[in-house]
Parts: C-alpha cells; structure tokens; sequence
C-alpha cells in the first residue's frame, strides 16, 4: 500500500450490542467508502441473555461483520467466558481476538501494540488481568530493535493514569481513574494513537510531546482518545474514524511535524521518586545559566542585534562587562514551566534571530508570520499562562513596553490595537498590532470586533477602562481579550470552539487593514532571511523607543 493511509475505525465498550454496532459502521461506510478495519477496546461482550443470543448468531454464521474487527479481551470476570484462551485466534467470521498482549502488524506496514484486561490487584492474576510481566514483555519486544521510534496505535482497556495532566480536563475520578502501569506502558511505546475505553465517556487529549524539547531531538506526537459505550443514552462518542499511514513509511520530517496545541507529556512528571534521576526542565539555580547565557549570545551578533539587558547583563563574573558587583537580584529567579515551553526565554526552541529588545521581565519579539511589518508580541521571560498571572514587577514592564510602542507606531502614523487569548495556549503572547491612522478610527476598530464576534455567536463585552483583568477572570479562566489606542478594553469569557485565529481575522478583515489572505499566519510565513533583514529592520527603528537600551 505504499504511502496510502489505511482507514481506521475505532469503537469504545460494545457490550454486546453487535447489531447496533455494525449497522452504525455500515452507514458510515455507506456515506464515505469503505474503511480497512474496525479496532473495539473495552469490553466487547455483553452479559444479558439478549447479548448472549445475539453473540450466537454471529457465532455461527447466521450474521457476519461487516468489516475486519479485532477485539480486546475480557476486562471482567463474567465475560472470560467468549474467550478459548489467552491466545488471539478468530471468534466468528471477521471477529478476532487479538490475545492477552502483543503486536500486530498487517500488510500495509501499520504496527499496531495492544494490552486487553485491567490491571491485576493480586497474585495468581485472574484471567482478565494483565501483569508488569505482560507489559515487560511487550515493551522489550518492540524497543529492542535500535530502529524503534514508536507504534502506530496502541490499545488497551484500562485508560493510562494522569493522561490528563498539562491537557484539557476529563469527566472522570482522576483520584481512581485510570493505569499507572499503563502510561508507564504509553511512555515507552510512544503510540501515535492509543484508544482506551472502560469509564463510559468520551475524553480526546490534547496531543502530547514525546521528547524534552531542552534536551531530545523532535520526536511525533501522542494522541490519546477514550471512547465510551455502544449506543449509551447520553449519546457520547463511541466510534473514531481516522485515516493514518503507518510510520515506516512516512517521510520523517513529516512525522515530527508539532500541532501548535500540542503540551508535555503527561507521564513525564508523575511520579516524585523520578526527581532524583529526572530534574524538571528549569528547575534549579544552575539551569538558569542558559537563561543568562542566551543574553550574551544574543548581544555578540553584529549590527541589529536584539536591544535590551543583553549586552550588560553579567552571569556569574562571566560578563562582558566584568565581574558583577551590587544588585542582589541577581541572578534574576523567573518562574519556570513543569514542561518544555515554547516561548519561555530559556528554551533553545526561541526563535532568537525574532527578538527585538529585551528587558527585565519581558521582551519584544517580532510576531511570526505577522500581519504587518511591525506586528509584535511582548512576552514575559518567565513562564506566566496569561496576563491575569502575572505579577506586579511584570505588570510594570509590560505596561512600559506598551507605552513605548504606542509611541514608536505614533511616530509611524498608525494606531496600535492589543489582543490576547488565553485559549489552547501555555504561554501569554500579547499580540501588537499597527493600525495605519488613515485607515480607519477606534471606533471602526471596536465596532469590527463586536460585528464579528456577534457573528459567531459571541458576546464580546466591554469592560470599565480602570478596572483590572483579575477581577473579571479569575487564573485558569480562558478568555479572549483585545485593547484599543483609546484605552477601551473588550472582553469574552470562552465557552468552548473559539476560533484561533478571530483577533487576526478581525484586523485583516476588509473594514480595517483588508488584507483577509494573511489572517492566518501560516499563509503569511518568511524565510529565515527575510525575518532576519525585517527584524534588523524593527530593531533598528524602534532602538529610539526602547527603554531597555537605555537602563
């Protein structure tokens, strides 16, 4: 099959209801082709005498599947019965049993790890159980080979404990929910999918890294998806259909792509025994140094080179300016993320060749794939969520970098609009833009984004000049928040499926800068030398305004 995708449908808890199942795949398959196989975790059997009856006739050929279907085994002790024994082998026409743990690999190269069962409490193992032997076994069979990077999908019952952390929140005990073993199980095998089942709901994680961005080279991504119960009243998800070419014969470069929401693992951090052999990322003194470091890297390039503390900050007498003397700050402490974060100043993963000045709390960089020439952000150093965070120090200096740009675009003729959005993002980025003033007024600005925002269903309110963010949203509230020249502020409280890109999307729009095709920044992407020559550019321009270059 080459590089074609296989066509993958996955289903959650069947409990017997084979008929309403595969009525549900036939119409699916009716309306959009036929798929390649049907993968069911969690408990496929029923224990009702109608389950028991219907399983019958498909036992003995009097219905047929539709559609190759692999099953886990029993996850309860009433239904081990339907199963001969602890080997796969096949049930019925197109129903197979995988087997009590293994690897699956089928003709078009899709390598697919599966565990059935709960994990066992005691010893004997009852036979719906598995053990740390079954997981061992299973991991040394696939990460011996030097060649391993991962599985396509990996299957189990038993949902992964934690999975939730760093991502979005689940409808589940998190105090009982859930496998250690199993996300010990899901960090090692690296699954691009993994399906589980078993607590009648359905959760899709945010994907999750498999590598440290400080310290690995890039790696794919994990998705974890829970399905819940065939035909459940509530009417919860219970069928995922996806297409997926196996990884041997994906181009590598694709494969490590990273999805912009994508968050740490949630089973790098889970066990505190772990901090002896595995420090968290920025966690101590000595890993501030690169923090430090990055200042001084930045200041050695020649002309253009980012504004800011950059060439005066010393670290530890290595300094260009010699040994440090007075200020006890120093070495500044910032907060640090648990994880990798994207635009903590410490990460390598910066863009460095984007910033343009640096200060004590904050930078300036310029935006990636920006609107206009002069679209910034300014972004704290340390790792705050959102502007409701942050504390008083920063608040002072963002507000400096504000006015100071209000200043610089005022020299340029344009007016300058903030927005931020505190939605599937880790780190505050709050985003600049320009507005030329013989465009449009403020109040074009303002009505654009109510009109727009009523469009789609939201209310954006507008919110007392002088009153402070924190009193509206509390921390942990997600929020889309916008700022205008007049000191006018609009405010929406997020329920669910905000558009990502609204605030660029409002700007570009016809009424303000018309220019709609770049209101997603990936259409508006540059080399790396033409984001050198215009950064150089911005540096250079804005140097008059920059209170950093001049502490």
């Amino acid at each position: 099959m080459g590089d074609q995708p296989v066509r993958v449908l996955v289903c959650g808890d069947v409990e017997g209801r084979l008929s309403s199942l595969f009525s549900r795949v036939q119409a699916i398959q009716k309306k959009t082709g036929q798929f390649d196989l049907l993968l069911c975790v969690g408990e496929f059997f029923g224990v009702t005498t109608e389950a028991e009856a219907e399983w019958q006739q498909y036992k003995t050929g009097a219905k047929k599947a539709p559609i190759q279907t692999y099953i886990l085994g029993a996850a309860s002790q009433e239904t081990v019965k339907n199963f001969p024994n602890s080997d796969g082998s096949e049930l019925a026409e197109n129903i197979t049993y995988l087997g009590r743990r293994g690897v699956f690999s089928g003709a078009s190269g899709l390598q697919l790890a599966y565990v059935s069962g709960q994990e066992a409490q005691q010893e004997p193992a009852p036979a719906h159980c598995f053990t740390s032997k079954d997981l061992s076994a299973l991991v040394t069979s696939l990460t011996s080979s030097s060649k391993f990077r991962g599985v396509d999908i990996l299957l189990t019952s038993q949902w992964p404990r934690g999975v939730w952390q760093y991502g979005n929140s689940a409808e589940v005990n998190t105090k009982s929910c859930g496998s250690s073993s199993i996300a010990s199980l899901a960090d090692k095998l690296k699954p691009r999918y993994h399906f589980a089942a078993l607590e009648g709901v359905h959760y899709e994680r945010l994907p999750y890294r498999n590598h440290v961005v400080l310290q690995e080279n890039a790696q794919h991504v994990s998705r974890f998806i829970a399905l819940a119960t065939v035909n459940n009243p509530a009417k919860k998800k219970y069928l995922y259909a996806f297409n997926i070419v196996p990884m041997k014969n994906m181009d590598p470069t694709e494969l490590v792509k990273q999805p912009q929401d994508a968050t740490e693992s949630p089973y790098r951090r889970s066990a505190k025994d772990k901090t002896e052999t595995q420090k968290p990322p920025f966690s101590t003194t000595e890993e501030e140094e690169p923090v430090q470091q990055f200042f001084f890297d930045l200041s050695r390039k020649q002309g253009g080179a980012p504004r800011g503390r950059g060439g005066k900050r010393p670290s530890d007498g290595r300094g260009r300016d010699g040994p440090f003397q007075g200020q006890p700050k120093q070495p500044r402490r910032h907060p640090q993320p648990t994880g990798p974060c994207w635009f903590c100043l410490a990460s390598p993963q910066v863009e460095k060749h984007l910033v343009v000045s640096i200060g004590a709390h904050c930078y300036l960089a310029l935006a990636k794939g920006p609107l206009t020439p002069r679209h910034v952000l300014i972004l704290p150093i340390g790792h705050y969520q959102s502007v409701v965070e942050l504390s008083a120090d920063v608040v002072e200096e963002m507000e400096k970098y504000k006015s100071a740009l209000r200043d610089f675009y005022k020299s340029k003729g344009e007016r300058c609009v903030l927005f931020e959005r505190n939605y599937r993002s880790q780190h505050l980025q709050l985003q600049v833009v320009p507005v030329p003033l013989n465009r449009c007024t403020t109040e074009d600005i303002k009505e654009a984004f109510m009109v727009q925002a009523q469009e789609q269903n939201m209310e954006l309110m507008e919110i007392p000049q002088h009153t402070d963010l924190k009193q509206i949203a509390p921390p942990g509230t997600p929020y889309f928040y916008v700022e205008l020249d007049s000191g006018e502020k609009l405010y929406y409280r997020i329920q669910k499926n905000f558009p990502l890109q609204f605030g660029r999307e409002v700007l570009a729009s016809e009424a303000l800068l018309n220019i709609p095709t770049r209101a997603d920044w990936k259409e508006c992407k540059q080399s790396r030398e033409e984001e050198d020559d215009s950064c150089k550019q911005l540096r250079d321009d804005f140097q008059p305004y920059d209170f950093a270059w001049d502490d």
